[in-house]
Order: C-alpha cells, then sequence, then structure tokens
C-alpha cells in the first residue's frame, strides 16, 4: 500500500454511537521523518538533499566546493565522477570529502589552478537500500579578460547626425555588465535621444554641441571576481551646422524590417529598437494578432526595450515595434519564437510500499521540443540493471507488483531535450513497520473559546496505519457535531467550546500493531476589552482620561500596553497609566492622535483604540441628549433550574438618566430568533434575578430605557438551557365531533414547545359514553392533534379529556369536555305539512316537527323546497326555478316571501341536522292569486305630425294575471316646464298602438302608461314626445331635436322672401337669445318638475304591508338560475332621472329584499315598507318638467 500524508481535509459528521473517527490516508508518497528514535532502527534509501548548480562558476582566486549532501538509514557513503569517469579522490592531495558528507574541497589556494579542475562532476551516494545520483555539475573557473589594445579615432560630426559609440567588451564568464561613464566616474546621463543598448554600444538618435566630449568611456563590470574594465575614451566632437534638416526615422538596431529571437519559457524575453531622426523619433510596441501581457509586459530604456517576464510557449509570435517622428514613421517586425528545456508536470515521488503491496513511480515532463524520457536504477540505465521481476517499465511510468524487500532501489528519472534536462531521484523502499506516533505524549494544548483547537497525532507505519480519536479516559466515543481530520492525523475541532475541555486520544493501528498516544486541550475564555476608550476632543491644556476595561479568562494573566499613533507612549510625566486607564495631563496640540490599548495574553491579544482631538480652549457647548448605549458583558450567573442571576453593563446615558432596564429572552430550542418580555427593573439595578421555565435554551438580552426613549438590545447571552420537567398544563379547545355515523373525532389545541417542560411529549386521549357506566379507555399519541375513536353508537354524548405528558411525568388533571359522536341523516319526515296563501306574493307553511330520536344529529333547522310548476295565465307546464329557505333551530312554521302573482308552485319540507337532509315530506301543491303587472316592457312614440303622436307598446314581461286594460295619460309642457291639464285614456288590453289626434302642434307631452289586472294598476312607464312645428308660419326657424328615436313630418314652403316672415324672425332670435340665457341660468341649478311632489303623493294600490316574524322567512337561496328574470330594458324608453323604470323581475322576489332592504315582515306575514320597490307615480298638474329645458322647448311654447 502507498502512503502519503495529504493536505487534504476529511469532515465527518459526529453523532453516530459509538463515533470512531477513521482517518483513512489516500498515499502517493512519504518522506520518512526524520525523528532521532526513529532513525535509529528505521533503514531508509538514500536521498540527495543538498547539491551544486548544474552550471557552477566558480572564482578561480578561492578554493573550489561542489556540495552533495544526501540522507539515508544506515548513512550513505560517497563517490564522485569527472568527465564520466571515476574520480579517485585519494589520489589528488588537493581533493579532499568532508566527512559524513559527499561534499568536495579543491584547494587551489595553496597551489594548483583552477582551470585544471574544469569539467562535469557527478555524485553518488549509496547504502543497502540503493544509490541516488546528483546533477551533472559543470564546473567552470570564471574569467575577466581585458579589452584588447586599440587606437581609437577622435570622432568629428555635424549636429543633428546620429551616431553609435561601440562598447564591444571582452568575453568573460559569466558576461559582464556594461555601462559608459566618464574619467570622473560620473554615468553619462541618457534620455530617448541617448541610450545604451542591449549590446553594450551608446546610440545617439541625433547629436547635440552638448554631446561633444573626450571621454566617453565604456566599462564591463565581472560580478563574480568583482573587477572592473575599461576601453579606451572615445573623443566626440560635435560641429554646430547654420542648418539642421529633419529627417524621418530610421533604425540604428536591428537592421532592416524583419528580425528573428528566440528564448526559453520562463525566461526575460528582451526585444530592442532603437531608431535615429531628427527630431527625436519616440518607439512604440504592439503584439500583432494579440495583446502584450498585462501583468508581465515592462518597458526599459525610454520604451526602446520591451521586456516580457516568465515568458512562456504562448508569447511566441510577431511584435512590431515603431519609431515615429513628425516627418515620418518606420516598423520593424520581430519573430519571436520561446522554446523550452524540460519542465515538470509530475516529478516521480518517494514510495514506502509493504510486502506484497503495489505502487507506481510516474515521471512526466514536457519542453519544446518535447523531452525525452530515461529511466536509471540506482545509478545505472534501467536497460543494463539488474532485472527484477516486480517491475514493469511502460514508458514514463514504472509499475510496482507483489513487491519484496529485494524491490527497494533509488530510480533516476531523466528527461532531456536540446535546451537542458531534468534529473530526479525516487526511492522505493519496501518497510514492514508497526504504528509509531510521533508527536509527544500527554502534550498540553490552550486554545481560545470559539477558536480551532489543532490536535497533532504524526504518526509513522508501513502499512499505513489508520487513525481512531477518543475523547476521556476511559476511551468515550466522540460526540460532537463536526470535526475535521486531516490527513496527517491531525485532529481539528473548527470552533473550540468549554465542553471540548479533555483528554483525547489518538490510536494507530496496522497488521503489525498498534500505538496510542494521550494528549489533553484547555478551553479557555476570549480576553475582551468590555469599556472601550471613547473619542475625546480636550481643549488644550486640559485633561484627558482614557478607559480601557479589560476581562480575561482567570488562568491567563493579561498586560495592558497603550500606543499612540501605533507607537510607544511619549516618555513624558503627562502620561499616567494604572489600571484600566489612560490619563494625559496638560495636554498639548502635539498630543492628538490615535490612542490604543492592547491587552495581551500568551494566547490571544485584542486591541481599542479612540482618537484624541485637541482644540483650542471655547465656550462649553450644550449636552447632546439621545437613547441610552446599549447594555453590554451580560453575564449568567447562580444558575439553578428555575431561576438564574444576569448582571450586565450599562452603556453611556448620553446626558439622560436611565430609569429602567427591559429583559427579553429567546428559546433557541423551540423559537429561535423569536424574542419575548421577561421582566423589567429599575434603571439603578445592573443584576436580576429571572425565573425560568423547564426545559428551554434561554438566550437573554438587555435594553435601557431613559425619557428620551428605548437603547438598541444588547449582545445576547450565553445560552442556558434548564432542566426538564412535568408538563404545567394540559391542551386547550378540546372537543369531540364525529366525521363518520360511526366515530368520534377529538380534537385539542397542542401545546408549543416552551409548554412542554421537556422532552417526548404525548397526550392521553380519555373517553367513554356519558350516559353509562363505562370506564375509561385511554390512548397515548405523539405529534398529533387528533384522534379518531371507531366504532362507537351514532350521535351518541360522550366525555372527553386530554392530559398532556413528557418524559418526566404528567401534566395536572384535565378537565372533563363533552363532545358527541358522529352524526347519521334523520330519517323521518317533517308530517301535516300545510299551505296558507296571505296575499299574491306570500305563504304561509306550517308543519309539524319530527323525533327527536330520529334526527340523529344536531338539529339545524328546516328546509323548504319550493318551485314554480305551471303558469295559471297560460295554462302550460314549465320548469323553472326550484328555491331553498332554511328555518334555523325548531320552528315549525315560516313564511315564502317573493312568490309570483296568478302561479302554481309545489313545495316539501326537509328536516336538517350537521350530516345532511332526510327525507322529504310529500309534496303539497297551493295557487296564489292574481296581482299587479309589471310596467309594459316598453314605450316608444312613432310618426309625430303637427297634431298627432302614435304611441307602440309591448305588454309586460309579467303580467301576474289576466289584463283588463291599458291606462294612458298624458299632460303638455308649456316653455316654462310647468304641466298642462291631465288627460285619461282607457285602452283595451288586446292593443299594442295607438294614435292621438288633435294635438297642439309643436308642443311637448309627457305620457304615464300602466297595465291593469283585476288586482289593479301595474308599474307605469313613461316618455315625452313633440309635435311638429307648423313650417307655414316657422318656416327658416330650424326644427327643435326631440332626440334618438323621435320622427318628424316636414313639409318645404318657401316664405324666406316675405317681408312678415324678415321682421317676425328678428323678434324670435331676440326672445331666443333671453330664453336661452334663462334656461341655462335654470340648468345648472339643477331644476326639477314641482310636479314631482305631486306624483310622490300617489301611492301604488297594489302595495300591501306586512307585519314582521321573527325566523317566519328563513333563509333564502335558490337553485337555478331564471335567465328570464334578468332582462335588460329595451332601447327607446326614457325616464327622468327620479323615475327609474321598474325592473322586469319579481316584484317580490327575495333577491330584492335580503340583509341591507328596509322592509320587513310582522308576525302576521304583512310586510313593513314598500315591498314591490319604487314604481313611477301617478301623474299630477305642477310646473315643472322631469327633463331640463331646452331652447327648443322654450321656442315651441312661445309659439
Amino acid at each position: 500500500m502507498q502512503l502519503e500524508i495529504m493536505p487534504r481535509k476529511k469532515r465527518l459528521p459526529a453523532g453516530r454511537a459509538p463515533l470512531l473517527l477513521l482517518l483513512c490516508q489516500l498515499v502517493r508518497a512519504l518522506d520518512v521523518p526524520l525523528d532521532s528514535k526513529l532513525l535509529e532502527d528505521l533503514v531508509q534509501p538514500p536521498t540527495i538533499t543538498q547539491q551544486s548548480p548544474k552550471d557552477y562558476i566558480i572564482d578561480p582566486r578561492e578554493n573550489i566546493v561542489i556540495q552533495c549532501e544526501a540522507k539515508g538509514k544506515p548513512p550513505p557513503s560517497f563517490s564522485w565522477t569527472r568527465n564520466g569517469t571515476h574520480f579517485d579522490i585519494e589520489k589528488d592531495p588537493l581533493v579532499t570529502m568532508k566527512p559524513g558528507s559527499g561534499t568536495l574541497t579543491i584547494n587551489i589556494m595553496s597551489e594548483g589552478k583552477a582551470e585544471t579542475y574544469e569539467g562535469v562532476y557527478q555524485c553518488t551516494a549509496r547504502n543497502e537500500r540503493g544509490a541516488a545520483i546528483s546533477n551533472n555539475i559543470v564546473v567552470r573557473p570564471s574569467r575577466s579578460p581585458l579589452w584588447t589594445k586599440e587606437k581609437l579615432e577622435p570622432i568629428t560630426l555635424r549636429n543633428g547626425q546620429s551616431l553609435i559609440l561601440p562598447c564591444r567588451p571582452p568575453l568573460g564568464l559569466p558576461p559582464p555588465i556594461i555601462f559608459w561613464m566618464d574619467n570622473s566616474f560620473q554615468r553619462l546621463p541618457q534620455s530617448e535621444r541617448v541610450s545604451q543598448g542591449l549590446n553594450g554600444d551608446l546610440y545617439f538618435s541625433n547629436v547635440l554641441p552638448e554631446d561633444t566630449r573626450e571621454d566617453y568611456i565604456c566599462y564591463a563590470r565581472f560580478n563574480h571576481t568583482q573587477t572592473i574594465q575599461q576601453k579606451q575614451p572615445i573623443s566626440v566632437k560635435v560641429i554646430s551646422a547654420k542648418s539642421n534638416r529633419e529627417r524621418p526615422p530610421t533604425f540604428l538596431t536591428p537592421e532592416g524590417n524583419a528580425s528573428h529571437k528566440e528564448e526559453l519559457r520562463g525566461n526575460v524575453l528582451s526585444l530592442e529598437c532603437i531608431a535615429e531622426g531628427l527630431p527625436t523619433p519616440i518607439i512604440y510596441w504592439i503584439k500583432e494578432d494579440g495583446t502584450l501581457p498585462i501583468n508581465r509586459t515592462f518597458y526599459k530604456n525610454f520604451k526602446k526595450t520591451l521586456q516580457i517576464i516568465q515568458v512562456s510557449e504562448a508569447d511566441s509570435g510577431n511584435y512590431q515595434c515603431i519609431a515615429k517622428n513628425p516627418l515620418g514613421a518606420i516598423y520593424h517586425t520581430i519573430s519571436v519564437t520561446v522554446k523550452a528545456a524540460p519542465y515538470w508536470i509530475m516529478a516521480p515521488q518517494n514510495l514506502v510500499l509493504s510486502p506484497g503491496e503495489d505502487g507506481r513511480l510516474i515521471c512526466r515532463a514536457n519542453g519544446n521540443p518535447k523531452p525525452r524520457i530515461s529511466w536509471l536504477s540506482n545509478g545505472v540505465p534501467i536497460e543494463i540493471a539488474p532485472d527484477d521481476p516486480s517491475r514493469n517499465i511502460d514508458g514514463d511510468t514504472i509499475i510496482f507488483s507483489n513487491v519484496q524487500e529485494r524491490s527497494s532501489a533509488v530510480y533516476q528519472c531523466n528527461a532531456s531535450n536540446e535546451y537542458g534536462y531534468l534529473l530526479a531521484n525516487a526511492f522505493v523502499n519496501v518497510l514492514a513497520e508497526p504504528p509509531r506516533i510521533l508527536t509527544s505524549a500527554n502534550t498540553l494544548y490552550q486554545v481560545i473559546t470559539d477558536r480551532p483547537a489543532l490536535l497533532d497525532c504524526a504518526f509513522f507505519g508501513s502499512p499505513l496505519p489508520t487513525i481512531e480519536w477518543f475523547k476521556g479516559a476511559k476511551g468515550s466515543a466522540l460526540r460532537e457535531d463536526i470535526y475535521v481530520l486531516h490527513e496527517n492525523g491531525t485532529l481539528e475541532i473548527p470552533v473550540a467550546q468549554k465542553d471540548s475541555t479533555g483528554t483525547y486520544t489518538c490510536v494507530a493501528r496496522n497488521k503489525l500493531g498498534m500505538a496510542k498516544n494521550e494528549v489533553h486541550l484547555e478551553i479557555k475564555d476570549a480576553t475582551r476589552i468590555i469599556k472601550q476608550p471613547e473619542y475625546a476632543v480636550v481643549q488644550r491644556g486640559g485633561t484627558v482620561s482614557f478607559e480601557c476595561k479589560v476581562k480575561h479568562d482567570h488562568t491567563l494573566i493579561p498586560t495592558i500596553t497603550w500606543l499612540k499613533d501605533s507607537g510607544e507612549l511619549p516618555n513624558d510625566g503627562r502620561f499616567t497609566v494604572d489600571k484600566d486607564h489612560l490619563v494625559v495631563a496638560d495636554v498639548w496640540d502635539n498630543d492628538g492622535g490615535t490612542y490604543t490599548c492592547v491587552a495581551n495574553t500568551t494566547l490571544d491579544n485584542v486591541s481599542a483604540s479612540a482618537v484624541l482631538s485637541v482644540v483650542a480652549p471655547t465656550p462649553t457647548p450644550a449636552p447632546t441628549y439621545d437613547v441610552p448605549n446599549p447594555p453590554f458583558d451580560l453575564e449568567l450567573t447562580d444558575q439553578l433550574d428555575k431561576s438564574v442571576q444576569l448582571s450586565w453593563t450599562p452603556g453611556n446615558d448620553n446626558n439622560s438618566p436611565i430609569t429602567k432596564f427591559i429583559i427579553e429572552y429567546e428559546d433557541a430550542m423551540h423559537e429561535a430568533g423569536l424574542w419575548h418580555h421577561q421582566t423589567e427593573v429599575s434603571g439603578m439595578q445592573t443584576t436580576a434575578q429571572l425565573k425560568l421555565s423547564p426545559y428551554v435554551n434561554y438566550s437573554f438580552r438587555v435594553m435601557a430605557v431613559n425619557s428620551l426613549g428605548r437603547s438598541l438590545p444588547s449582545e445576547a447571552s450565553e445560552q442556558y438551557l434548564t432542566k426538564a420537567a412535568e408538563p404545567d398544563t394540559n391542551p386547550t379547545a378540546v372537543e369531540g365531533l364525529g366525521s363518520e355515523p360511526d366515530n368520534l373525532v377529538i380534537t385539542w389545541k397542542p401545546l408549543n414547545g416552551f409548554e412542554s417542560n421537556g422532552p417526548g411529549l404525548q397526550y392521553k386521549v380519555s373517553w367513554r359514553q356519558k350516559d353509562g357506566d363505562d370506564e375509561w379507555t385511554s390512548v397515548v399519541v405523539a405529534n398529533v392533534s387528533k384522534y379518531i375513536v371507531s366504532g362507537t353508537p351514532t350521535f351518541v354524548p360522550y366525555l372527553i379529556k386530554v392530559q398532556a405528558l413528557n418524559d418526566v411525568g404528567f401534566a395536572p388533571e384535565p378537565a372533563v369536555v363533552m363532545g358527541h359522536s358522529g352524526e347519521d341523516l334523520p330519517m323521518v319526515a317533517p308530517g301535516n305539512v300545510r299551505v296558507n296563501v296571505v296575499n299574491s306574493t306570500l305563504a304561509e307553511v306550517h308543519w309539524d316537527p319530527v323525533p327527536l330520536k330520529s334526527i340523529r344529529g344536531h338539529l339545524q333547522g328546516y328546509r323548504i323546497y319550493y318551485w314554480k310548476a305551471q303558469s295559471s295565465s297560460k295554462r302550460n307546464r314549465r320548469h323553472l326555478e326550484k328555491k331553498i329557505l332554511t328555518f334555523q333551530g325548531s320552528k315549525t312554521h315560516g313564511m315564502l316571501p317573493g312568490l309570483e302573482p296568478f302561479s302554481h308552485y309545489t313545495l316539501n319540507v326537509r328536516v336538517v341536522n350537521g350530516k345532511g337532509e332526510g327525507p322529504a315530506s310529500p309534496d303539497r301543491v297551493f295557487n296564489t292569486p292574481e296581482g299587479v303587472p309589471s310596467a309594459p316592457s316598453s314605450l316608444k312614440i312613432v310618426n309625430p305630425t303637427l297634431d298627432s303622436l302614435t304611441l307602440e307598446w309591448d305588454p309586460p314581461s309579467r303580467p301576474n294575471g289576466i289584463l283588463t286594460e291599458y291606462t294612458l295619460k298624458y299632460q303638455p309642457i308649456n316653455s316654462t316646464h310647468e304641466l298642462g291639464p291631465l288627460v285619461d285614456l282607457k285602452i283595451p288590453a288586446n292593443k299594442t298602438r295607438w294614435t292621438l289626434k288633435n294635438l297642439n302642434f309643436s308642443t311637448r307631452y309627457k305620457f304615464y302608461f300602466y297595465a291593469q289586472t283585476a288586482a289593479g294598476s301595474g308599474s307605469q312607464i313613461t316618455e315625452e314626445a313633440v309635435t311638429n312645428v307648423d313650417e307655414g308660419k316657422m318656416a327658416g326657424i330650424p326644427p327643435p331635436d326631440v332626440g334618438a328615436g323621435k320622427a318628424m313630418a316636414s313639409r318645404q314652403v318657401d316664405i324666406a322672401t316675405q317681408g312678415w316672415f324678415i321682421g317676425l324672425m328678428c323678434a324670435v332670435a331676440l326672445l331666443i337669445l333671453i330664453l336661452l340665457i334663462v334656461c341655462f341660468i335654470r340648468r345648472n341649478k339643477g331644476g326639477k318638475y314641482p310636479v314631482k311632489e305631486k306624483e310622490d303623493a300617489h301611492a301604488d294600490p297594489e302595495i300591501q304591508p306586512m307585519k314582521e316574524d321573527d325566523g317566519t322567512f328563513g333563509e333564502y337561496r335558490s337553485l337555478e338560475s331564471d335567465a328570464e328574470d334578468h332582462k335588460p330594458l329595451k332601447k327607446g324608453s326614457r325616464t327622468p332621472s327620479d323615475r327609474t323604470v321598474k325592473k322586469e323581475d319579481s316584484d317580490d322576489s327575495l333577491v330584492d329584499y335580503g340583509e341591507g332592504v328596509n322592509g320587513q315582515f310582522n308576525e302576521d306575514g304583512s310586510f313593513i315598507g314598500q315591498y314591490s320597490g319604487k314604481k313611477e307615480k301617478e301623474p299630477a298638474e305642477g310646473n315643472e318638467s322631469s327633463e331640463a329645458p331646452s331652447p327648443v322647448n322654450a321656442m315651441n311654447s312661445f309659439v
């Protein structure tokens, strides 16, 4: 099995019984811990721990030290190769190897030369478990050669020309750093015009006279040998020209329009463009088909050099530099190719296996070009290494199966391409070791409450041990909410609480044995600043005090430190520090700033700051008043079963004394988030003894009150769970009602969590028949508020009680309530049903009550079904509407209102209980007498002439009997809206059209029209019309507008040329103008016909008063909808705004006289008030029209 300690975490929920926190580690590789005791008897193959760099440049003036360090058990021995052959150290007196190490020291300071020891070195560390090898270390001495002697001619050129001063330093190892200075060793100033290239040359885009000097010197600094070489000075003389011809840019470097650059992955890519021109060109950079990486791109040398750090293959592409001045621009494209020396994707990792297990070594690398992977075993190419039957090579992976102890070895993976190589050692160590715990025994961990606690259990074993954690000396299983188990064996308690304190045992097991270790955990209270320093404004010369009150764990000793502006307090006697206060006396201006109180313990620290502002002396400002600040530092003490003492620290009263404190509580177990009033105490108190209920998880908060109001709530106190007790109360709203004829449904309002007083809340439900000698029957139920008793007799009274209980005990004896088992439908119909017709719309029904036993339930009342089955007028049967009236209680009679006159009705009666209706009584038939008819369905005036009007109408929709005749009354209306004499005319009942003759021309008439039966006159309908104007006399006068539906005869007489007509028209026009003004004023006043008062005096003879009998009319509802009862009025009928044409519904319909109607019935069945609704009153003589006046009417009256 492979072993590895991973950084990944694994969360395991607690709460299982028992819960063993089992740590199963996924493994890939494990470095054996270098514990001194462990290493005494644990074998391990060699591992290279330190070696010199691959390219090792040495200082030839010092001894050569080639490092090679390794670890292993037994300790490894070391050997070296030089240029691929064995390097015999003993034969070279200048070479020594450090004892217990492979590090070589070559003493060339006494004699010998460094060049003698140039070459490629490789170190091998070997023990009985295998051999590890180092990289190939190329040792080369550094070189700092002198410049070759050369004769430099002075350079003379004109102002504005470009110039390149070559440096061409000698080739050194490593390459030197180039810079230009003068004879005084002062760096030459550089700018966009003058700058040094990457090759060390100094470029001038254009020269100026001030560039003239004789000491342009190029220096080469060789850092490895700490030497500086200098070139011969170069002399430059710039001749001033009378005129400098400006020119566009050209590139000094690189040459041409394009170039190529190759760089290795991970290096710094440097691209350079330097241009000459006049004025000095500016350089810009872009990347074709892409953008420059924002966080890795830098510009150097006045933007002439573009650098990209950590270059990768994605940075390959074409980069373009642009040189631009006012005369033009030029472009140069640099094609960049990024190659890559090999780099690791997955380097092989050490394997620790037990005999018989499987494993694998994986070696994956990438590069450009793709590197080649080769394997070595103990430093020997694997192709020629000794064969191992447990080993199988598959490209970049070595697979091990059923390893044995002889399979232990060190494997090397080599990944190489033309740009370099990678070499990694990874051993396979086959061990059989019982578990070992490396953490010291009885380690004490101290942690602040609410912070994570990490308990270590470093371990080793092969096969990999499993880790289990236990808490307590007796090995009790952990039962917390959540633990985090790290795969290195560490147990993490994410939020440590007081109850986390204790002894924890770590147990490591594998098939070879078991090891355990105990550690101890103590949880400390957090250090808190309960009274923080507050912002202060102090006058110069005054005294200020900052308070810093600290609360801490009693086992920890805090130290209080005061800081000013994050530094120490001034060493000044004006600053005084005592236990809780910092006092600054005789305050100066520079004393202003931020003062910080820092409280430190060995486990935690807290701080609080306040700002001090120093101001000039000013008049004392008026104090500010506000509600108090919230109380703080709540603490619970004297914790008993049913009481606790709460203490707190008051907040600032903000210049208004605190009058009282309000205490609230939260039950986190049953109603989390809801706060309830607990009590109130005087503003002088800072403690309160609180009464508690059982089995409640209390939290408390306090609010302070002053004359300005209530403060914000304090922070909640710690939680306190009281002990459980038996319930104090029983469920309320206990009822017993049956849902079926053979059951009893017992319901109750359950107790809430606060009332339960303990876990395991249940209810004891008991019942027995009231009128029997049966014993109580009981059941205990939980989590319900209903219990159904089956198999009961129908509608029998029961005694019921429901008692609460919990795991502690029973509540007090509950009260007994009475209920009934389920009802069934009544068995008997009411008998001896009689009907007494009161009038044409009202009937009274009597019946005999049914026996109580036959009701089989609670008597709800009696229900009458009645329907109109036959019309007495037409004698044809048609089904209309069936209606229902319900009479509550035990009444044996009731009134049927809203009947239609002259109709044939059928009814029956049924008794009703809570289950439904019983059987119907035998049908009883009765007829209603004739009644007054409804108003004619319509009335319209057609064919008006000079002296006649024709009336057409439709008969009443509800004649309510046999029509005997129609009555037509009409009267003229003059120009002042006064009513003329009333004419009364009788018309046979079979007529629907009538023509009135010998009427006045151009006159408005009002018509009153109604039908009659033997019972009397019905509701009337009214209409108005105007006869035509005599056009022989009124030629040229526009005809009056008589409204929609008004026809007017016309004759054309050409009298417009008559003299008398012209004079008449002038007089008429003047009168019309006057009348229009008068009519407009009266219309705005909303005038009405005075005749209305006379019409209201004519009562409808058909309306009969009725008396009210409480409950006689019952509760009305309709079974069917009669569409004929809701027909709209026909178009063409016109009525005044206060004389509405009667609806075509039944005048006696109960729908019109339900709740909210003024009419009531007396005990004798008479109806109080107007039962049939408002009707158009009989016409009467009067002097006002029912319609607003119009100018046309005024003109007609005048004529």
